[in-house]
């Protein structure tokens, strides 16, 4: 791919496409902390118990298994909706809807006396929001071509972000000056930006594919579900179409590459998720207040995570993916070798901004190119299945490694824990370099099919 100027590249965000992505990435970032820490503050301050509390945080288990019902968005055109927007505009726009009724109900329902059904509700509103999540993934992979992705993933977290400062602080302002029932009257509110968002993009072309096609044939062959004849055997058929398919033309298409590609999904947010999970005990233990670490850690955060992903849409646009791909990894690990060094001095908060600069900066330049990266591993015709399958994988392994974080503090301190942590970016590294090395024989594999 040719190298665009810089000028040509920082110019894709006036793409309507790319900026309309902010606006997807707010509606999708909102309903987030609303059945998370907004939600466990509003009923810490109503008085509910934390043992209770505790148990809504399995809400959160809605967003680890979307990939169950991603198949379904894929497929399944939704009667009235798809004719009238398109199959991923429509489920997007049901997902939006949902997510706006179920803050409604949970505004006007009693903490004391109907706390069952605000959990209930709760639930509800994470369907509905992985669901959008869903979607919205597949409709930002198929909008644009494959340059620009990394620029859709910047806008995308530039809108995400921006909404969980208003589901997050926004929601406790008007808390504090009003109520929380208004909190999530305001926030059903805000919802419109998703919904009056969905109703102006267009939907993306959405092509059938030859290759695909007989690819499903032979899978029904070999599984014995050719024949449309008799209701299981249909059901039969439509599981191995939906399922199945999407995994078989993975493997079919990247060979036993594929493998690979799954590892170095699985490994590439190891570093950084690992790391973020000690973190804000970090600060604390060094000695530094909570108005500091807010003023540091939100406040530079938010505008270097904005610059960093903002930054890896144009490296993907000028350089293509790999190449950023690998800068990100490194400088990952990198900024976790900050931390070391942090862990060893006195506490000095402008070293800490520095330090937290540094590693947002870098964890969005990852987080940009990565999803980008996700999303050109995609197939056109299982870009919601597929996507939800990655996006799964990405965080799951991170997650569980994390769990052990503090056993490694408790044991070693927090110098050795970070030096850790870098140390799980270096299978990143090289698998990133072997991937590169093998790209020129994979795509000329992919062509000669």
């Amino acid at each position: 791919m040719p190298h665009k100027s810089w000028w040509a590249a920082w110019s894709v965000y006036c793409q309507p496409r790319v900026a309309g992505m902010i606006f997807l990435g707010f509606s999708a970032g909102l309903p987030f902390l609303l059945v998370f820490s907004t939600l466990s503050a509003w009923l810490r301050d109503e008085g509910i118990a934390r043992s209770i509390i505790g148990f809504f945080s399995w809400v959160g288990v809605t967003y680890s298994i979307k990939v169950f019902w991603a198949p379904v968005i894929d497929r399944l055109q939704l009667p009235v909706l798809s004719r009238f927007f398109g199959k991923r505009r429509a489920w997007m726009l049901l997902a939006q809807l949902g997510i706006a009724s179920g803050l409604v109900g949970m505004a006007f329902a009693d903490v004391h006396t109907q706390l069952q059904q605000i959990a209930l509700l709760a639930v509800f509103v994470a369907f509905c929001s992985a669901t959008q999540d869903v979607a919205v993934d597949a409709y930002r992979i198929e909008a644009v071509i494959s340059e620009y992705q990394g620029a859709m993933a910047a806008s995308y977290v530039f809108g995400y972000r921006v909404a969980l400062l208003a589901a997050g602080a926004g929601a406790f302002y008007i808390a504090d000056y009003v109520s929380w029932s208004a909190a999530y009257l305001v926030m059903a509110l805000l919802m419109l930006v998703g919904i009056v968002t969905t109703l102006l993009i267009r939907e993306p072309e959405h092509s059938i594919d030859d290759r695909v096609e007989q690819l499903e044939r032979k899978l029904e062959s070999a599984l014995g579900v050719a024949d449309r004849a008799g209701f299981l055997r249909r059901i039969r058929k439509g599981v191995a179409d939906a399922v199945l398919s999407p995994f078989v033309e993975f493997f079919s298409r990247n060979g036993r590459m594929g493998i690979a590609i799954l590892l170095f999904i699985a490994v590439y947010r190891l570093s950084d998720i690992t790391m973020g999970v000690m973190a804000n005990p970090f600060y604390l233990d060094l000695g530094f207040s909570k108005i500091e670490i807010a003023e540091v850690s939100k406040v530079f955060g938010f505008f270097m995570t904005i610059a960093g992903s903002a930054m890896g849409g144009v490296l993907v646009l000028r350089y293509g993916i790999m190449k950023p791909l690998l800068l990100g990894a490194v400088m990952v690990a990198l900024t976790n070798l900050l931390f070391a060094g942090l862990a060893a001095v006195e506490a000095d908060l402008t070293l800490l901004a520095v330090v937290i600069s540094a590693d947002n900066l870098s964890g969005g330049i990852a987080a940009a190119v990565f999803i980008a990266y996700l999303s050109s591993l995609t197939h056109s015709s299982y870009t919601a299945t597929q996507y939800a399958l990655f996006s799964s994988l990405m965080t799951l392994p991170a997650k569980l490694l994390g769990g052990f974080s503090g056993i490694v503090v408790d044991s070693q301190g927090y110098q050795a824990f970070f030096i850790y942590a870098a140390l799980l970016g270096l299978p990143a590294i090289l698998l990133v370099l072997w991937l590169i090395r093998c790209q020129p024989r994979q795509e000329l594999a992919n062509r000669s099919q």
